[in-house]
């Protein structure tokens, strides 16, 4: 993925921030100056913050886990929404539908529905229904794919949350904070940086500016999903290979196996909760397998985080040994089932 330039970002317009008269304090260290009324973004800044957001986005797309892109305004939408289903990434760019993460279960009946009404369309069961009865599911499966349709295939919570616009996206926000989901945005000089985790400083109403960053913020989970896709065919080509009818292929295939076992547990983003940070400070302090986690404190899994940085304070961590411990066992299928049953990994 090429760099983006300082130049780049100028002429995109990312550096233009709101009227000084509506700032945010908090957004005071990514202001550069104020010209003419108005805050212009320290550029500099947004291209570090943006290469540090690239770099969780990558790691949250090579484990797996979708990356849902929230954005509602007129000049983002269609952006959002042709990036988005470039890397096939789930995206809201109607209403946000209240209870969209925090009441998943209900959100996914609804989507369930819409199958469903596919599925008497095609067994003919639809031809059976009187005309009126016709026009009234085909106008509730006309609402649910213009609210729903792009989550169709989210069939559980998503390991990362991208906004355009905190503000005018503030209910998106709080459920991904209720739920401890990592939250990555663009962030003008109106909004408050503190309630984003990955944040990145720019112009979230020019258009040019929404597609400069989009198109880096995709390339980077281009590249994670890329990953994803080299390390599972090298995985089973060396499962090939252990297979083949040599005097020390059981000892090899035992070998693959191990490997392979243990490049996923070191991949603790899968446990419900865990974003990218928290799991680099549990790699940090030396529990970077499954099997450690499931045998860790909670305890002292929060004191941990707690001192990697006050952001993660309000993370809890109690039912993540029993994750970690159907992860460790090979349990993939429980655990997903699990995950899907319980709210951000907190029963």
């Amino acid at each position: 993925m090429a760099k983006v330039e300082v130049k780049q970002l100028l002429e995109a317009g990312v550096h233009f921030g709101h009227l000084t008269r509506k700032w945010n304090p908090n957004m005071a260290p990514y202001i550069y100056m104020e010209r003419n009324g108005i805050h212009v973004i320290n550029l500099y800044k947004t291209v570090a913050k943006l290469d540090e957001a690239n770099e969780a986005l990558a790691k949250i797309a090579a484990s797996g886990r979708k990356i849902l892109f929230v954005a509602t305004k007129k000049q983002a939408k269609d952006i959002v929404a042709e990036k988005a289903a470039n890397v096939n990434m789930p995206y809201i760019t109607e209403r946000w539908p209240g209870g969209m993460l925090t009441n998943f279960v209900t959100i996914r009946k609804a989507v369930k529905k819409m199958a469903s009404i596919d599925r008497m369309k095609k067994d003919g069961t639809f031809l059976t229904l009187s005309k009126k009865e016709r026009l009234q599911v085909d106008r509730l499966r006309q609402k649910l794919e213009k609210n729903l349709g792009s989550i169709s295939d989210m069939t559980r919570l998503p390991g990362a949350l991208f906004v355009v616009d905190t503000m005018r996206e503030h209910i998106a926000v709080k459920e991904a904070q209720k739920l401890n989901i990592p939250i990555f945005a663009m962030v003008d000089t109106n909004s408050d940086p503190r309630d984003v985790d990955y944040l990145i400083p720019s112009n979230d109403d020019a258009s040019k500016s929404i597609d400069i960053i989009m198109t880096q913020v995709t390339d980077a989970i281009a590249e994670g999903l890329k990953e994803r896709k080299n390390e599972k065919q090298s995985n089973k080509e060396g499962k090939d290979t252990a297979k083949a009818p040599e005097a020390k292929a059981e000892t090899k295939k035992a070998a693959v196996a191990e490997e392979a076992k243990t490049s996923e547990a070191d991949d603790l983003t899968k446990i419900e909760g865990a974003g990218p940070k928290a799991a680099e400070a549990l790699v940090n302090a030396g529990i970077d397998t499954f099997a450690k986690v499931a045998k860790a404190d909670p305890e002292k899994m929060k004191e941990i985080l707690t001192e990697a940085s006050s952001r993660m304070a309000h993370l809890d961590p109690t039912s993540w040994p029993k994750q970690a411990q159907m992860a460790a066992d090979g349990k993939w299928d429980e655990l997903k089932e699990w995950q899907d049953n319980v709210k951000g990994g907190v029963e």
